[in-house]
């Protein structure tokens, strides 16, 4: 079971929650960072943020089907993006929105940083989930 809360006395967030909470005893899955790699490990969406997510969500959404979860249980986010321009992460976050990660909504922190690990790498998301009963890898 998860509880997604919007803090009464804080401002209330666009798209996602401020906090979300489990049950114990439900079993939760960590994920790596997702990155804007195709399967044979090449970059997709060289200099395009917007397709670099877009990737990034194909690739969370194959980490979590492995686990038995998927998009619906996420219950947090970080999700970095290489710029220092508003309009960059906001762009990112428009595609995040759209994925559906946002239905929950789960709690998630967007970030602009300087680099990622990979070449050319523009975006990358981390995620908590929850793995619902009967969900097994």
């Amino acid at each position: 079971m998860i509880q997604r809360l919007t803090v009464p006395g804080l401002f209330p967030p666009p798209v996602y929650s401020h906090a979300s909470v489990v049950e114990a005893g439900t079993r939760l899955a960590f994920l790596a960072g997702s990155v804007p790699l195709d399967a044979e490990g090449k970059l997709v969406g060289e200099g395009d943020p917007v397709r670099q997510a877009e990737q990034v969500i194909a690739n969370l959404t194959e980490q979590l089907r492995a686990v038995g979860s998927g998009l619906e249980h996420v219950l947090s986010t970080d999700v970095y993006v290489v710029s220092a321009e508003t309009a960059a992460l906001s762009a990112v976050w428009e595609v995040v929105e759209a994925s559906g990660l946002s239905a929950g909504p789960h709690s998630s922190t967007l970030l602009g940083v300087s680099c990622l690990g990979y070449p050319g790498q523009l975006v990358e998301i981390t995620a908590t989930a929850a793995v619902p009963d009967g969900g097994r890898p």
